[in-house]
């Protein structure tokens, strides 16, 4: 990699508590012990490729407000704390947040439908609505994919472009909108997306050289089983 380049973690929360049947990520619930554990675990990972690569850490890490992001980005400063690291802060921005559905957040899939074919405004949505790339259903607030990772995607190159040469910036979300900011700063196509996900809590690492270049540079995207959805 050149001089001067710099470095982005893309961590998924851990496991949480999460609504069955709900696909909006804005739910409120809390990380579970093995969620807890994970973010543990990530942090002992992120200390390790902090000494191979002899990077210096960013003293803030960015988090969605999600409470499993936040606990997340707690649980990794935790033990990069103990490691000697310095961590000043965790800043929680609506930015890395996952897609949003609005008005309709936290009601299941059949609930939100229920609400289309209720009032006369609004068209039946499409089938397999939460996984169109472009869909937005009609509601207030309500995001597409390729939107949500627009925002994500605009937010991670403002904090690369505000970073330290051959530093490590954390930042934790949620896996949908981290894999359609990837596909905006031109490390996956459209047609990726629907086979990857995320592994919780584990980081995937990005470089940035500057005038826009992205590169992978470590961490692996999960393989997608297909009973899985395609939402975080």
């Amino acid at each position: 990699m050149p001089d001067g380049a710099r470095y982005i973690a893309l961590i998924r929360h851990g496991a949480y508590h999460q609504k069955p049947g709900a696909p909006s990520a804005l739910q409120p619930f809390p990380l579970t012990e093995d969620g807890l554990a994970q973010a543990k675990a990530c942090g002992e990972a992120l200390n390790a490729a902090l000494i191979r690569e002899n990077w210096t850490l960013s003293p803030v890490i960015h988090a969605s407000h999600q409470l499993r992001a936040w606990q997340t980005a707690e649980g990794i400063a935790g033990v990069l704390r103990q490691a000697g690291h310095a961590v000043s802060d965790i800043a929680e921005t609506s930015r890395l947040a996952e897609r949003s559905v609005g008005a309709v957040a936290n009601l299941t899939t059949t609930e939100i439908e229920t609400l289309l074919q209720l009032d006369p405004r609004y068209d039946t949505p499409p089938e397999g609505w939460k996984s169109d790339s472009h869909y937005r259903l009609p509601f207030q607030a309500a995001e597409s994919l390729l939107e949500a990772g627009a925002r994500v995607a605009s937010h991670l190159t403002d904090v690369a472009e505000a970073a330290a040469a051959e530093s490590l910036t954390l930042c934790v979300g949620h896996g949908a909108s981290f894999r359609y900011a990837a596909h905006h700063l031109g490390l996956l196509t459209l047609g990726d997306i629907p086979q990857l996900s995320m592994h919780h809590a584990q980081p995937l690492l990005l470089c940035y050289m500057g005038d826009g270049r992205w590169s992978h540079f470590g961490g692996a995207w999960k393989q997608r089983q297909r009973q899985e959805t395609h939402l975080d």
